[in-house]
């Protein structure tokens, strides 16, 4: 449930070279994402992917899900040649069909009605991509989140108090959200706001980077 913001690159701290590590460039303009990441304590800078995001004919969710976090490393891989690119992208399924952002309060209503007492599916992609080395690494989480049976009152509180309405299945597990769910089956519960660390961390570890790294 990402909530993307229409950001330009963000600079945040200059990459050391103590550890040996390439400058890290996340290919992404969400503010989830961004959090994410600064949980590794990993200095890093922000880029915004040039994408399209339109999905192929007959094209299954985790597929495009594959294919657009591929496309955004590689995107933003074009503008750093030397540095290490992250790229992600996510999509939620209900039903057998992709899942959007609400935009409107009447929106939210209809979609958490219809989740009380189901589960949707989020699939969320995981490249990197080491310039240096020329190495693609690419992982792929699958979480489901089962709901509650979900009275229309407990929606409007919701809704009302988050407001999650550029959110994709229209809640914030990393708020409030939490409340509406019964359990979440995932192997890395990161995943869910849009960066699984547990599959970043595997992939520093292949490239010989074991976090976290020296101060």
């Amino acid at each position: 449930m990402q909530d993307t913001h229409g950001l330009s690159t963000i600079n945040s701290q200059t990459n050391p070279d103590s550890n040996g590590l390439p400058p890290i460039i996340l290919g992404s303009t969400s503010i989830f994402r961004k959090q994410m990441l600064e949980k590794l304590h990993l200095p890093f800078d922000t880029d915004k992917p040039e994408v399209d995001e339109t999905p192929l004919q007959g094209e299954r969710p985790e597929a495009m899900v594959a294919r657009l976090s591929l496309a955004k490393a590689q995107a933003v891989a074009g503008k750093h040649p030397d540095a290490l690119i992250i790229g992600s992208d996510q999509c939620a399924v209900f039903d057998n069909h992709p899942i959007g952002k609400p935009h409107t309060f009447a929106v939210a209503q209809q979609q958490l009605r219809q989740f009380s007492g189901q589960s949707i599916t989020f699939y969320t992609g995981l490249v990197v991509i080491n310039g240096q080395t020329g190495k693609t690494y690419q992982k792929m989480d699958t979480t489901v989140v089962h709901f509650r049976e979900l009275s229309d009152n407990v929606i409007d509180n919701y809704l009302t108090i988050e407001q999650p309405l550029n959110c994709a299945g229209s809640f914030k597990s990393e708020g409030l959200g939490v409340t509406l769910f019964q359990r979440i089956d995932s192997r890395d519960p990161n995943a869910l706001i849009g960066l699984p660390l547990m599959d970043l961390t595997d992939i520093f570890y292949q490239m010989g980077y074991p976090l976290p790294l020296k101060p």
